[in-house]
């Protein structure tokens, strides 16, 4: 039985293990990843229902068919509460196990699905919404897209916190052949650099104390569709050396496990520093980033197409204001034109939070934007010739006021990861201790 099963599936499964006792394919758990088990009930040593009750409390997830030539009906009951997917009577002709297969293939596929979903929804992105903006800036950007997004290349998409780096993915996986399968974002940034490897490529069972069942990463969860890692900088040097190790062999190997999972996906990365300069400054693999560079592009800040402000306003009005219960805001042309001086360093992220918050408080909150009684909400007021940089020092610093130095609610309110953040201010702070006549 062991035999025919291994022959018939093999061709049909990307890795087919057999054991002859549920001691056997014990060990073989301990350090591979399995989608579907089938035991049979009648085994030397162990029971087949009684090694499936330990599975599902040691937190085994995946699919198990149970098969047994002697079966009544207080068995079949048995094994469908022990947590069986099905139950199949022998003797059996290939289609029929063929189509238990098939129905656990398509079960795990709507877990992944719910899974995906359920981390969209829980960081609220789940819906998609296309790139707002018809400047000459943001229809080459959209042309880039549509050219990327035909080929299965490795995606770098460069720009500043805010720009719609996520956005521009979602894009690109939306316009791909890859566009039916799971697109699967997470912030490299937003996870600890020790729990960050097991999140991204999962664990077997004992890898480390503690785990006590084994865990599917992303990569799995990924699989047919799109991985999106945004703020890649952040990444430690082992997860680089690990992800570069994923790309080049196309495979993955979970922590404390001795099986290669092939891989079938896209890699879309996203960073707000220039990574080139990172390489430079010896904070970032030189051979990753060349691995991930294969098709680089450059997302354009607000402040270099300020012509799309009024556009951006309409879009985010519309689909904010149903969103919080209230009537969308009438914008004036002079408030546009407040809108339009303003430096956006937080960019698109910062003008969404800012008409959300203007939406909530029923009047748009452009003393966010120039606090009246600052010699530098005079001076932008007035078209003052101060520069950029120090336009955006000025506002930053008053935001880190207004909410009594909490850099995380700064962020917050300004658009902008709390780590650029807080690069921002150790820069000031160097350049001001050197150079203390420009404070």
């Amino acid at each position: 039985m062991l035999n025919f099963l291994v022959k018939t599936l093999a061709p049909r499964c990307h890795f087919v293990m057999s054991a002859g006792s549920a001691e056997e394919g014990s060990e073989w758990l301990r350090s591979h990843h399995f989608d579907l088990i089938i035991l049979d009930i009648s085994l030397p040593g162990q029971s087949g229902v009684s090694w499936l009750k330990e599975l599902r409390e040691q937190g085994f997830a995946g699919e198990v068919v149970l098969i047994t030539a002697f079966a009544d009906l207080d068995t079949a009951i048995e094994s469908l509460r022990a947590g069986a997917s099905d139950f199949i009577l022998k003797p059996f002709r290939v289609p029929q196990i063929l189509n238990a297969v098939k129905q656990c293939h398509e079960r795990a596929r709507l877990r992944k699905e719910n899974y995906v979903l359920r981390r969209a929804d829980a960081s609220g992105r789940r819906h998609r919404a296309g790139l707002v903006g018809e400047t000459p800036v943001m229809k080459a950007l959209r042309a880039a897209i549509e050219r990327v997004a035909s080929v299965d290349s490795t995606i770098l998409l460069q720009g500043e916190s805010g720009t719609g780096k996520e956005l521009v993915a979602r894009e690109i996986h939306a316009l791909s052949s890859r566009s039916a399968g799971p697109f699967v974002p997470i912030n490299c940034a937003a996870v600890s650099p020790e729990s960050l490897e097991i999140e991204l490529f999962g664990h077997a069972r004992g890898a480390f104390a503690g785990a006590t069942r084994a865990r599917e990463g992303l990569f799995h969860y990924a699989q047919g569709g799109t991985l999106f890692l945004d703020e890649i900088a952040e990444l430690a040097a082992p997860v680089q050396a690990a992800l570069l190790r994923a790309i080049e062999e196309l495979a993955i190997r979970p922590l404390g496990s001795s099986q290669t999972v092939p891989l079938n996906l896209r890699i879309i990365a996203a960073s707000n520093r220039n990574l080139k300069e990172e390489v430079s400054a010896a904070r970032f693999r030189k051979d990753l980033y060349f691995r991930l560079q294969v098709v680089e592009l450059t997302l354009p800040p607000l402040r270099e197409h300020k012509e799309d402000i009024p556009a951006l306003v309409r879009h985010f009005m519309e689909r904010l204001a149903p969103t919080l219960r209230v009537e969308p805001l009438s914008i004036s042309e002079q408030e546009l034109s407040y809108l339009a001086q303003y430096s956006w360093p937080g960019n698109v992220r910062e003008l969404r939070n800012l008409l959300e918050r203007s939406l909530i408080l029923g009047a748009l909150n452009v003393s966010a934007l120039y606090p009246g009684n600052s010699a530098y909400g005079t001076a932008l007021k007035s078209r003052d010739s101060l520069d950029l940089a120090t336009l955006e020092k000025h506002h930053i610093l008053s935001v880190l006021e207004s909410v009594q130095g909490d850099k995380s609610r700064a962020a917050e309110i300004l658009g902008v990861s709390r780590r650029t953040l807080e690069r921002r201010v150790t820069e000031w702070a160097a350049t001001d201790a050197a150079h203390p006549e420009r404070r």
